[in-house]
């Protein structure tokens, strides 16, 4: 693992990384995070019985198109061309709420990690935005970074646990 922040210049500047000489190379991110609410809230999610309509499927749209505009949001984020973005939703009567995850693909010179963890942020927003009518105590945590693949560094993976 590299131990210096890569974003700052010998003078301490901040700059985007010159990925130049990198190797293109299948990328792959996986990210989740979740959202906990009243039990009547999921429940209105869940019967699809929210007025402003299919509360998942906008999340999931917001979602998409969240990770194609990553690099708009974070200022030394590479803008790419992402070849895959898939987010799947698990509703969780035990929290209660919902999960995100996310995966992001690319094939390039730099990494996905920031349109997966933006995918899953803004998922949740959106989830947050259809239903704070209904439920302005809603919390969204646990967004984190689950594994990551391709480039120089391999292979990395959460370990279990929180």
């Amino acid at each position: 693992m590299n131990t210096e922040l890569t974003h700052f210049d010998a003078e301490g500047q901040a700059h985007m990384v010159d990925v130049g000489a990198k190797s293109i190379t299948h990328r792959i991110a996986v990210a989740e995070g979740r959202i906990r609410m009243e039990p009547r809230t999921l429940e209105m999610i869940e019967q699809g019985g929210h007025k402003k309509g299919d509360v998942l499927g906008i999340a999931r749209i917001a979602g998409i198109m969240a990770a194609k505009k990553t690099s708009d949001l974070v200022p030394l984020c590479h803008p790419l061309a992402l070849t895959r973005i898939a987010i799947d939703f698990s509703v969780e009567p035990s929290l209660p709420g919902v999960r995100c995850t996310a995966r992001v693909e690319t094939q390039g010179q730099t990494g996905v990690e920031m349109e997966a963890i933006n995918t899953v942020q803004v998922s949740l927003l959106t989830i947050y935005d259809m239903c704070k009518a209904v439920d302005r105590a809603m919390t969204i945590d646990q967004v984190r970074l689950l594994e990551k693949a391709g480039g120089k560094s391999g292979h990395w993976r959460r370990a279990s646990g929180p």
